[in-house]
Formats: C-alpha cells, sequence, structure tokens
C-alpha cells in the first residue's frame, strides 16, 4: 500500500489493513475515508476493524462507500470539503485508489477540474466514474 498524494492534504490508496494505520498516523494523515463497501471480495479488510484500529491511533475514520451503480455518493459537497479542509491530511482508499481519485474529480469546480485531471491522469487513474 503505497499512497498516491494528490494534493498537500488528500492522498489516495489501495485497500489499507488494520495495521497500516498506526503507519499512517505516524505519517501525519489525520483522517482515513472508506470509499469501499464491505464484502467486494472475500477477504477483504472491513470497515468496523479499520475503524477500530483507527481509534486505537487518535485517527478520525470516515465512512463513505461507493460503487460505480452509486457514484458518487449521497454527500459529495461534503467529502469535497474534507478533501480540501486545510487542517486534516486525508487518505482515501478504496481497491485501487481509482474510486477515490475519481470521487476527487467529482468533487471539485469547474476552475479546478482541469488541473485535478492532470494529477490523476498522470498517476495514471482511470478518471471514467468521474468524467462521464
Amino acid at each position: 500500500m503505497s499512497p498516491f498524494a494528490l494534493t498537500d492534504t488528500l492522498s489516495v490508496s489501495a485497500q489499507i489493513r488494520p495495521d497500516d494505520v498506526a503507519r499512517l498516523s505516524e505519517q501525519g494523515f489525520t483522517v482515513i475515508v472508506c470509499n469501499r463497501p464491505d464484502g467486494e471480495v472475500p477477504e477483504q479488510p472491513n470497515m468496523d476493524d479499520i475503524e477500530a484500529a483507527c481509534a486505537t491511533a487518535g485517527v478520525l475514520f470516515i465512512r463513505y462507500p461507493v460503487t460505480a451503480m452509486d457514484f458518487p455518493g449521497p454527500d459529495l459537497q461534503g467529502l469535497g470539503a474534507l478533501f480540501d479542509d486545510p487542517a486534516h491530511r486525508v487518505l482515501a482508499y478504496c481497491r485501487t485508489g481509482t474510486r477515490c481519485a475519481n470521487l476527487w474529480i467529482a468533487s471539485r469546480s469547474e476552475d479546478a477540474l482541469a488541473d485535478a485531471v492532470t494529477v490523476s491522469r498522470e498517476i495514471g487513474f482511470d478518471l471514467s466514474m468521474a468524467l462521464r
């Protein structure tokens, strides 16, 4: 699991495990956002276990699971505000980081969209969810 920095305050990554949380906290992450529903694959760590590890490490855990069917979810504006909050360093995770990058793109203002697309494409994310 290697986070990809999208901004100074937002990084995205593939699935994390509960034992990753302490290290992420040491790296300065103050919020972890799960954009992956539980049970996508049989051996996937569940949100309850990651949330418990976050509580132990003093990291805020946010549940915002989405799929292609319900993208971008119920509160994109709120999620975007969290992504942009300078008081926090956020790590959003899903299966590969792609959903998280797409949520970030979808939450951008029209003025910020082109730069966000460029950053995400340079990393290699498929942005078809956000750009449809």
